[in-house]
């Protein structure tokens, strides 16, 4: 030390060395200068196939596997690299040799002089505490049995990499066959067929899924959990598996609904067959969007679990095409990039319209197209339009613009051009991605027309095209005929009574009929009552339900229609019906409350939870049971419920300001909830909470039993 102290003026050039000695050691070993993140691999490396084995650790979060590529390199190279997010390795050998590699926390590399060269291989052994992409659903509540235990994916984008080595970049596509080990007693889904299960101890089983056509890496899905599944097959032959779980029994029939028609339909209307070995449809706890369109395995939010009566207000057709018809629109072809997206969104969007189309019929198909074009017009309006070929344009662009430009597009080249343009698309490019322009090309061929106009006006404007859009719908004669109804909104009652009292008559058009009661909104006046009278005998499940949304106060001449609305096929009725009269009419609380004791509602409990609250706010009513009654409501924040219950529940005890230690533990746990939506309602909670200085000292307090990221969090909103 001495020494450095008498030599001061030798610290930099001793410093200045080192930095050209790392310098020269970086340029002189084989690949380090070549660690370039936005190189483009595919034009020199082409990986074909991948085997992989993964066991998964459910309880730890964790996983590790074992990898084998098959790839050929189409140029000299002196780096190759798979896309791995905090992953570690052992064991990388390169053609049955050992192979320098480097991890960078993002990607393996490997270090060598590689040759132009076919059918390569590359294998190594991983493990991973994923970040993302792979959730771990209720492993740690061993005192609570009912609770649903699962495993599931989501790679939308380029998150795969995080759970199993892969890559980010969608063009580049591989068959991969997976091995998945588990726990016995569950059921493992993947992509591909089913080949075998095979028991690899006593606690272990492995599936073992073969895909014959490649995808790219995002498409990849696993789930696990405690399933039970129907098996039904389309008339072409293909294998279609609609798993549950054993408690949602009751529900299979109406979530699945119409499923083999679905897609029948899109078979025949796409006049591609269905490009994949079988189809699976799979619920899960706590999804982060309504459902992913993995490759023949399509996951999906339980919440979309429907009974009879919920079928009615939300069913999962919708989703269910959509999810469908991108196994040929996004997996069958996908896109090259982001500016490309509406490829994949555009064409679900619209192939799930024309299946409610052919469900449902044409006045639902325009009333969507109605309902859209509402929206986007109203965004344009606003300054806040979208390009459909803009990196990063929201969803309403990328889905229902894309959408409507394909129904203009059909319309102007006639349905037999557009359909050959579709089916030379897909065909042409087949597992392999695509450009709009490649597309427009193929439409161009098919009709003989040029679209340049088109693509101007439709994809890269962002301004929506509203007159064209209007024209299309006029060639509807339910929208012409909503739409001079609608017109009449702003005219008095007096003017228009007797044209809403025709609009009523049966059969009454749902739409048209939900609109003749919306205009009645704050009318009470002899006229009114007319209306209304017709409208509760109609039979009508939606104009009866737009009653129980709009009506207030109830008239005393229209108790006894509004009571009955109390027996409808819909929740959504039955919520806001039972809320209305028990504010209006508490003197017979407890009948109303009688009446619908045993409802739950739907998958976030509606009713169930507002008929506690409606208990316990009520002390009149089986005072008896108040404690049992806000146990049961304060239970449902429990971190074991699907978001949707825990996120009602809590904006349930807001309102009452009933807040127990525990359900202010389970906030702070929500804080930090893996689906965004209710992460982000979570934390608004807490802020609103936070501001009242009671709860501030109940969290004070509590601190010391909450740990890790949600103690972070708080010391952080507490300012400490």
């Amino acid at each position: 030390m001495a020494g450095f102290c008498n030599l001061p003026e030798l610290r930099p050039t001793i410093f200045m060395r080192s930095k050209f000695l790392l310098l020269f050691l970086l340029l002189t070993i084989p690949g380090f200068a070549q660690y370039d993140a936005s190189r483009d691999q595919n034009k020199v490396v082409d990986f074909k196939d991948v085997l992989a084995e993964v066991s998964i650790f459910p309880a730890e979060e964790r996983v590790e596997g074992t990898v084998d590529f098959s790839f050929d390199i189409l140029q000299k190279v002196d780096s190759i690299f798979i896309d791995a997010k905090n992953m570690e390795f052992e064991n990388v050998v390169f053609n049955g040799k050992p192979v320098k590699f480097h991890n960078d926390t993002s990607r393996l590399w490997l270090i060598s002089n590689f040759e132009a060269s076919e059918e390569n291989s590359l294998e190594f052994s991983y493990s991973a505490q994923p970040k993302q992409a792979m959730y771990f659903i209720n492993w740690n509540f061993p005192g609570k049995p009912e609770v649903l235990k699962q495993v599931w994916t989501q790679g939308q984008g380029r998150n795969t990499s995080n759970w199993l080595p892969s890559f980010d970049d969608m063009r580049e596509k591989l068959v991969f066959d997976l091995k998945i080990n588990f726990s016995s007693g569950y059921d493992v889904i993947a992509n591909g067929k089913l080949i075998e299960t095979k028991i690899l101890n006593d606690s272990i089983t492995q599936w073992n899924y073969d895909m014959l056509q490649p995808m790219s890496s995002y498409l990849v899905a696993v789930a696990a959990g405690d399933y039970e599944h129907k098996k039904i097959e389309s008339v072409t032959g293909t294998p279609i598996s609609l798993y549950y779980n054993a408690s949602d029994e009751d529900k299979v029939e109406p979530t699945y609904r119409y499923s083999k028609e679905i897609f029948e339909f899109l078979e025949k209307e796409i006049g591609v067959p269905y490009p994949w070995q079988n189809y699976k449809q799979i619920p899960v706890q706590d999804f982060l969007y309504a459902g992913m369109e993995n490759t023949g395995t399509t996951i999906f939010s339980n919440s979309m679990m429907v009974d009879s009566i919920a079928f009615n207000d939300r069913s999962y057709v919708n989703v269910n095409a959509h999810e469908l018809a991108h196994q040929w629109f996004g997996n069958l072809i996908t896109e090259t990039n982001g500016s490309n997206h509406w490829l994949h969104e555009g064409f679900a969007t619209y192939y799930a319209l024309l299946a409610e189309k052919e469900l449902f019929g044409e006045d639902h198909f325009y009333w969507k197209l109605y309902e859209t074009a509402e929206q986007l017009k109203e965004l344009s309006d606003s300054g806040k339009g979208e390009a459909l070929l803009k990196v990063g344009a929201g969803s309403l662009t990328y889905y229902q613009k894309g959408a409507w430009a394909l129904h203009i597009l059909k319309e102007k080249l006639g349905e037999e051009a557009f359909k050959m343009g579709v089916k030379n698309y897909l065909e042409k490019y087949a597992y392999k991605n695509v450009t709009t322009d490649e597309f427009l090309l193929e439409m161009e061929n098919s009709s003989g027309t040029d679209l340049s106009q088109f693509k101007k006006e439709w994809l890269l404007q962002s301004a929506f095209q509203g007159t064209q859009a209007l024209n299309s719908l006029r060639n509807s004669e339910f929208i012409t005929a909503y739409l001079e109804i609608a017109a009449l909104r702003e005219f008095p009652l007096s003017s228009k009574a007797e044209r809403l009292f025709t609009a009523l008559d049966f059969p009454v058009n749902d739409y048209i009929g939900m609109e003749a009661i919306y205009q009645l909104a704050g009318e009470q006046n002899a006229e009114a009552l007319k209306l209304y009278k017709k409208a509760f005998s109609s039979g009508n499940l939606y104009v009866r339900q737009a009653i129980a949304l709009s009506l207030q106060p109830i008239p005393a001449e229209l108790k006894s229609d509004f009571s009955s609305l109390l027996d409808d096929n819909s929740y959504l009725t039955i919520e806001n019906t039972l809320l209305k009269l028990w504010m209006q009419f508490p003197e017979q609380a407890d009948e109303f409350l009688e009446k619908t004791k045993d409802m739950e509602g739907f998958s976030n409990k509606n009713i169930r939870m507002l008929w506690l609250v409606l208990n316990l706010v009520s002390p009149e009513v089986n005072p008896e049971h108040t404690g049992d009654y806000y146990k049961e409501l304060s239970g449902y924040t429990g971190e074991y419920f699907p978001f949707e219950v825990r996120e009602n529940a809590f904006g349930y005890l807001y309102q009452l300001n009933a807040f127990s230690d525990q359900n202010l533990l389970d906030l702070i746990n929500a804080t930090q909830h893996h689906t965004y939506k209710f992460r982000d309602f979570s934390r608004k909670l807490l802020d609103t909470l936070l501001k009242e200085e009671e709860y501030r000292k109940s969290y004070v307090a509590l601190k010391q039993r909450i740990s890790g990221r949600e103690l972070e969090f708080l010391n952080t909103k507490l300012n400490l």
